[in-house]
């Protein structure tokens, strides 16, 4: 059933029309939106119905696909073995460019412009893998992420996964998480972190309860847990709380883009990464998810982390972290390497 299922997938994006196969996270049903015309929608105010797939730059316009034919069939999960080699070289102009503005991340927090800085970087690598299968390889590889495989032909077609809630919104009630701090372990064991990721994760969470007291209420905290994704670990905490303002868009508004994919103080973030990363992340660390589906509107939004753009014979890989004063210029540099790899095994493994 499931081999039929992506069948349909196929002649959809042979016949160039948009479409959207994901899986939420811990689940193994994979759900196909499909459209039926290549008309490109704009989301107007966030009380549209379909699926959202939103830029990084909350000024540009979200895109929807709408629901006019749903799909939803059983995965059968299956063991990924990861590749830690056999991976294009590394350019060494992007990896020295990359760490100067790290470096200069860091100076600028140490001279209290910034609390933290988010970089990250575009990597190019020739593709012969079709999406099909880097899809099912996206699925195997992360059962605990949101897994997406979307497509529109006015826009591209994007593949990736994500261990990072935006929000989930039903009836009056509010989840959302914030998650930071990164580090590779390829054990099922909880690895040991250090003052870093716990100082990044903390300032991401109170950011995030501070945006949200103007229109949620009864706010509550979760313990820090630690949750794996693909080959990485990532600290995370659970927030809830009850939808005082109805106004969806205002939710949103309020939580993105996140400091753990831009920075704090968010504005001035903002200004650093677009003066020094040097090329437009698009829908990179943008959001996606359901918008208002089924008889409760439900509404379940994931931020684009672990992705990937296919274009004829490459493939664009996306990939950054957080900067604090407790950063090291050569370890960031080495965190983005062990998450790019993370992508890579799903085209050269």
């Amino acid at each position: 059933m499931f081999q039929e299922h992506l069948g349909i997938i196929e002649e959809h994006l042979k016949s160039e029309l948009p479409f959207v196969a994901y899986r939420k996270p811990k689940t193994n049903e994979v759900i196909s939106i499909l459209q039926n015309d290549s008309t490109l929608h704009r989301i107007h105010d966030f009380n549209e119905t379909g699926f959202v797939f939103a830029p990084y730059n909350k000024k540009a316009t979200a895109v929807l696909i709408l629901p006019d034919k749903v799909l939803s069939h059983e995965y059968q999960l299956k063991e990924f073995e990861y590749n830690t080699g056999s991976f294009p070289k590394i350019s060494e102009e992007d990896k020295i460019y990359h760490i100067e503005i790290v470096k200069k991340g860091i100076k600028k927090i140490r001279n209290n412009k910034l609390e933290k800085v988010v970089l990250s970087r575009k990597i190019v690598v020739p593709n012969q893998s079709s999406p099909i299968n880097i899809f099912r390889k996206v699925l195997d590889a992360y059962p605990d992420a949101f897994c997406y495989f979307w497509y529109h032909p006015k826009i591209g077609l994007w593949i990736g996964a994500t261990p990072e809630l935006l929000l989930h919104k039903q009836n009056t009630t509010l989840d959302t998480v914030s998650l930071a701090g990164t580090t590779k372990n390829t054990t099922k064991d909880i690895p040991m972190w250090g003052q870093k990721e716990f100082e990044e994760q903390e300032m991401v969470t109170r950011h995030i309860v501070q945006r949200l007291r103007s229109c949620v209420s009864d706010l509550s905290i979760g313990k820090v847990t630690s949750v794996r994704a693909g080959n990485l670990w990532h600290l995370k905490t659970k927030i809830w709380g009850t939808i005082r303002d109805l106004e969806l868009e205002k939710i949103i508004q309020a939580l993105h883009p996140t400091p753990a994919i831009c920075g704090l103080p968010v504005s001035e973030a903002e200004r650093f990464i677009n003066k020094y990363e040097n090329y437009d992340r698009e829908f990179y660390s943008g959001f996606l998810g359901e918008l208002n589906m089924g008889t409760d509107k439900n509404t379940h939004l994931f931020v684009n982390l672990r992705c990937m753009q296919l274009k004829g014979n490459s493939a664009f890989l996306y990939v950054g972290g957080g900067i604090t004063s407790a950063s090291n210029a050569q370890q960031e540099w080495m965190e983005t390497v062990h998450k790019s790899e993370t992508m890579l095994n799903m085209i050269f493994n």
